[in-house]
């Protein structure tokens, strides 16, 4: 069950907010103020907050710049109004949608729902490959052996990643080329995939003609070796 934190000062939206997630399966925290949401966030874990921009004593883009000091939970703004320069600064400092009152409860279950679903992708989704010494930081397509980089062409940089994405795993060479098989021709047969493992191993392994990482399966294909 999600838990969702509500900063609202008007009472009457408040009610209807509150029922209408409640009754959506979400858990939910109200604060009316900028003091009382800060005060909740110091002792409470949220998956989303969704916050008004003007509050009794400050605005909703205080909270904002407080929370994204040290968490990206998902945040949407609440607005009364719809200028385009509340929109551009929310989202300039951190927020990840709006919507402007009035709107339709059903549209906003909807945006916290498709926010939510992309919070958990990006969390399931890793941003760096490590094992063996050797880190792969997906984000910048860079890769490191011993916190040494390590220059590899686009087709060895996919072999890689296809690889230790499967540790101690026996991958097929048909599963490798059908895996890796592009619109640029590359690992087309089986000798081209040859020739790049032994090109992948000249980077990565110390001993290049007696690999301990990237091991060969005898007729059956490769497999990346985690040593503990």
């Amino acid at each position: 069950m999600s838990h969702i934190l509500l900063v609202e000062d008007d009472l009457s939206l408040i009610e209807g907010l509150e029922f209408s997630l409640m009754k959506n399966g979400f858990r939910v925290d109200v604060a009316r103020t900028v003091k009382d949401a800060i005060a909740a966030l110091k002792t409470s874990s949220y998956d989303l907050l969704l916050i008004d921009l003007g509050l009794p004593d400050g605005s909703g883009f205080d909270i904002c710049r407080k929370v994204r000091q040290t968490s990206n939970v998902p945040i949407i703004f609440l607005t009364a109004s719809d200028e385009e320069v509340n929109i551009v600064m929310g989202l300039d400092i951190g927020g990840d949608d709006y919507i402007t009152k009035p709107f339709k409860l059903n549209e906003l279950i909807s945006r916290i729902k498709a926010l939510l679903r992309r919070a958990r992708l990006s969390e399931s989704t890793p941003t760096e490959l490590s094992s063996n010494g050797i880190t792969v930081k997906l984000l910048e397509s860079r890769v490191l052996k011993n916190n040494r980089e390590v220059e590899l062409t686009a087709a060895e940089y996919r072999l890689l990643c296809l690889f230790m994405r499967h540790p101690n795993t026996v991958l097929t060479r048909q599963v490798i080329l059908d895996r890796l098989w592009d619109s640029g021709g590359s690992f087309v047969d089986n000798n081209t995939l040859s020739v790049y493992v032994r090109r992948l191993r000249e980077k990565i392994e110390d001993d290049p003609d007696n690999p301990v990482f990237l091991l060969t399966v005898r007729g059956l294909g490769y497999r990346w070796n985690v040593r503990e």
